[in-house]
């Protein structure tokens, strides 16, 4: 069994007046995030806050929708 990947620390934020976080340098270098992208915001009650890429999500979409049709296709097939 391989090891659990821990999540790294990039840093600490301070939400301000108006809701507002930054997103600290390190990590917008390492995961490419640029002045303007688009990120999603999930979470889960009492849960962790984690923030996507939407066009990254938009592409896991698509991706996860061929697998489902494939799916489908082939147990239709298997009838």
């Amino acid at each position: 069994m391989g090891k659990f990947p821990f999540p790294k620390m990039y840093g600490a934020v301070t939400v301000g007046e108006r809701g507002q976080v930054v997103i600290p340098a390190e990590i917008r270098k390492v995961f490419g995030i640029k002045n303007g992208d688009k990120l999603l915001v999930f979470a889960k009650p009492g849960g962790p806050i984690g923030l996507i890429p939407a066009e990254e999500f938009s592409q896991f979409l698509e991706h996860a929708s061929g697998m489902l049709a494939a799916i489908k296709k082939h147990s239709s097939e298997a009838e």
